[in-house]
C-alpha cells in the first residue's frame, strides 16, 4: 500500500492498481460508460479523465496506473469542463426520443447530461440513416441510440465468447455490427442478452411483447395463464426497491392474479420435472451404453451455441425440453384436458429471466400436434416490472397466495434451477435415488455452489463412480468441450448455463447486475433450499400424481411426445 492524494485529501493505493480503483475504494466517484469490472480496460469513453499534477494533458483514471505521491484531482474545472464536452458530442449523436425510449429514468448518458447540467445543445446534430434491426426474436438493436462505448462487443467477445458483434469502419463512421453487417437473425448471435445488460443507453433491448401479453389479458375469449422462472421470484422485487435476493414469490404470485392471469403456476414444477426425465435418461446411458458425457438442455442459448459451434455434440445433449417448454406443453395438453378447456383458448405467458427464453418459444421443435406453440409469449423479469407498474401493482401492500395446482407445488430441487450448478445438483439427488433407491442423507452438493467458471466433482452413486462437470458461462464451455474432443472420457453429465452465475444474471434480469445483487440472489435460492422439507424432485407429489394420471412413466411414449425433442446444426454468418 501507498498513499496518493486526491481533492486534497490522502487516500491509499495498492501496489497495480489503477486511479480509478484507487478513488473508488475511497468513496470518490468518478464518471465511467465503458469501464468494466474484470477487464482491461479500454479507455474508450474518456469520461474517466482526471487531472494529475505534472501531467501534460487529463489523464483516463480506467487505465493509468496509481504511483506514490501522485495528486490527483477529479472536479477541477479542466476536468468538468472536458467531461461536459464529451457528453455534448455524444449527445449531438443521439437520437432525442428520451420520452419514448424503454431506458428513460435508466439511461448512464441520460443520467450523466443531468449530473453534469448539460441542458442545452452546443454541437450540430447528426442525424443517424441507420434503421432498427428488429429481426431477432429475443432481442432490438438501435444504431442510433449506440454511443461506441464497446461493452457489448466486450461481453460477446471476452465474456461470452461469441463474437456475433464487432466494430466496423473507422472515425465518425464507425458502428456496431454483425458480421457482414447482417441483421441479428442470420448472426451467430446466442440471445443470452448479456450486451442489453451492459449497454448503458437503448441501443440494446429485449423484444417486448407486453403489448400481446396486456391484449390477451383484456380479451374475454381467452384464458391467460402464467407460470413464472425460479430465478425471478428472487429479482423482481428490485424493480420495486427491495433489496437484491429478496423472494417474493408469493406476493409474486398475487400480483400476477391481480393484472388477470386466471391461472399462476411455477416453472420450478416442471423444473421437477425435467430432473425426472434428464436423470432417468441419465441412468439409461450409463446403464445401456448411451452417448456420454449427456449435457443439459435446459439453457436455450447454450442450445444454439452449440448448434452453430460444435454440433459433432449434439448426440451428447439431453433430448428433454426446458423446464418453460414442458410446462407449456401440459398446460395446452394436461391442463386444458383437467380445465375442459380448447387449447387454442389458452393464452400461455412465461416470465423468464432469460431474453434467450423468447427465442427458444419460437422455435419451430416447440409446437404441439395441432401447430399451436407450447408457449405464446415471454415476457422478462424486466417486462413484467413494467407491466405491473402499468397496472398499479403495489407489491408491499399485497398478501402472498399459493401458485394453482396442478402445477404450483414443486420441490427445493427446482428452486435450484436458477442458479449455475443447481441443476446438476437437483440431477444428481435424484439419480442417486434411481440408482440406489435410496434419497441422499445430505443432499446439499458442495462442488456445485458457487461462481467458478468450471466446477467439477466426483461421486460414488451405489457401484458406480461418476464424474460431473459444470460450466458457469458460455464463454468457458469450450475449455471442457475440447478437452472431449481430445479424448477426456472420466466426466458423465455436464451441465451449462449460459449467463455467467445462470438465471439469477440472466439477460432478461434488473439491469445492472453486478456481482453483489448475483450473490445475494444466488444466496436466497440456497436459503430456501436449506430451510425446506421437499428438497427432491422425485418426492414431489404433484409430479408423480401427474405421471400416475398422464405420462405414465419417465422417458415413457407420452414424456417423448410432450417433454423431449431433437436439435439440428445450424449455420450462421460469422
Amino acid at each position: 500500500m501507498f498513499d496518493i492524494n486526491a481533492n486534497g485529501r490522502t487516500i491509499e493505493a495498492r501496489e497495480g492498481d489503477t486511479i480509478l480503483q484507487s478513488l473508488e475504494r475511497a468513496g470518490i466517484k468518478v464518471p465511467t460508460l465503458c469501464h468494466m469490472n474484470g477487464l482491461a480496460p479500454s479507455g474508450a469513453c474518456r469520461i474517466c479523465v482526471v487531472e494529475v499534477e505534472g501531467a501534460r494533458g487529463l489523464i483516463p483514471s480506467c487505465s493509468y496506473p496509481a504511483t506514490k505521491g501522485m495528486n490527483i484531482k477529479t472536479n477541477s474545472k479542466r476536468v468538468i469542463d472536458a467531461r461536459k464536452t464529451i457528453i455534448g458530442l455524444l449527445l449531438a449523436n443521439h437520437p432525442d426520443d428520451c420520452l419514448y425510449c424503454v431506458r428513460n429514468g435508466n439511461c448512464e448518458l441520460q443520467k450523466l447530461a443531468e449530473e453534469y447540467g448539460v441542458r442545452e445543445r452546443r454541437y450540430p446534430v447528426k442525424n443517424s440513416s441507420v434503421g432498427l434491426d428488429i429481426t431477432s426474436p429475443s432481442i432490438v438493436r438501435d444504431p442510433a441510440k449506440c454511443i461506441l462505448c464497446g461493452k457489448c462487443v466486450r461481453v460477446c467477445e471476452e465474456i461470452q465468447k461469441v463474437s456475433a458483434i464487432d466494430f466496423v469502419r473507422r472515425g465518425s463512421k464507425m458502428e456496431v455490427c454483425t458480421a457482414f453487417e447482417q441483421s441479428l437473425n442470420v448472426s451467430s448471435c446466442i440471445n443470452c442478452g448479456q450486451c442489453v445488460t451492459v449497454c448503458p443507453t437503448g441501443a440494446l433491448r429485449e423484444k417486448s411483447y407486453l403489448q400481446e401479453v396486456h391484449d390477451a389479458l383484456h380479451n374475454p375469449d381467452l384464458v391467460v395463464v402464467a407460470q413464472h422462472a425460479p430465478a425471478v421470484s428472487v429479482s423482481v422485487a428490485e424493480e420495486f426497491g427491495f433489496k437484491s435476493g429478496a423472494d417474493v414469490n408469493g406476493v409474486f404470485t398475487t400480483a400476477l392474479r391481480e393484472i388477470g392471469f386466471k391461472h399462476v403456476f411455477e416453472t420450478s414444477f416442471s423444473a421437477d420435472l425435467t430432473i425426472m426425465e434428464e436423470a432417468s435418461e441419465l441412468v439409461e446411458r450409463i446403464k445401456n451404453g448411451g452417448t456420454l458425457p449427456m449435457m443439459t438442455s435446459c439453457s436455450p442459448g447454450w442450445i444454439k451455441y452449440m448448434e452453430q459451434f460444435y454440433p459433432e455434440f449434439l448426440g451428447n445433449i439431453s433430448s428433454c425440453k426446458s423446464p418453460q417448454q414442458m410446462l407449456g406443453a401440459l398446460i395446452k395438453s394436461y391442463f386444458a384436458k383437467q380445465t375442459d378447456t380448447a387449447p387454442e383458448k389458452i393464452f400461455s405467458v412465461s416470465i423468464m429471466p432469460c431474453t434467450a427464453k423468447k427465442f427458444e418459444a419460437a422455435r419451430s421443435e416447440m409446437t404441439g400436434k395441432k401447430g399451436l406453440p407450447d408457449i405464446d409469449a415471454v415476457l422478462t423479469t424486466r417486462e413484467i416490472a413494467r407491466l405491473f407498474k402499468l397496472c398499479g401493482v403495489n407489491m408491499n401492500a399485497l398478501k402472498p397466495s399459493e401458485a394453482d395446482t396442478p402445477f404450483g407445488r414443486r420441490s427445493s430441487s427446482g428452486k435450484l434451477f436458477g442458479a449455475s450448478g443447481g441443476v446438476m445438483e437437483a440431477a444428481i439427488r435424484t439419480a442417486n435415488f434411481m440408482l440406489t433407491g435410496k434419497d441422499l442423507t445430505h443432499p446439499r452438493i458442495e462442488f456445485a455452489r458457487g461462481m467458478d467458471g468450471i466446477k467439477e466433482g466426483k461421486i460414488k452413486i451405489g457401484d458406480l463412480g461418476l464424474g460431473f462437470a459444470i460450466v458457469n458461462g458460455i464463454g468457458n464451455a469450450p475449455k471442457i468441450l475440447d478437452q472431449i474432443k481430445n479424448g477426456r472420457k472420466d466426466i458423465h453429465f455436464i451441465e451449462v448455463m449460459t449467463c455467467p452465475g445462470g438465471c439469477i444474471a440472466g439477460g432478461g434480469q434488473p439491469l445492472n447486475n453486478d456481482q453483489g445483487r448475483i450473490k445475494a440472489r444466488m444466496a436466497s435460492l440456497y436459503s430456501i433450499d436449506n430451510n425446506e422439507q421437499l428438497r427432491f424432485s422425485h418426492r414431489n407429489p404433484e409430479i408423480l400424481e401427474i405421471y400416475e394420471k398422464f405420462l405414465g412413466k419417465p422417458l415413457g411414449e407420452k414424456s417423448h411426445e410432450l417433454l423431449h425433442t431433437h436439435y439440428s446444426k445450424r449455420n450462421v454468418l460469422r
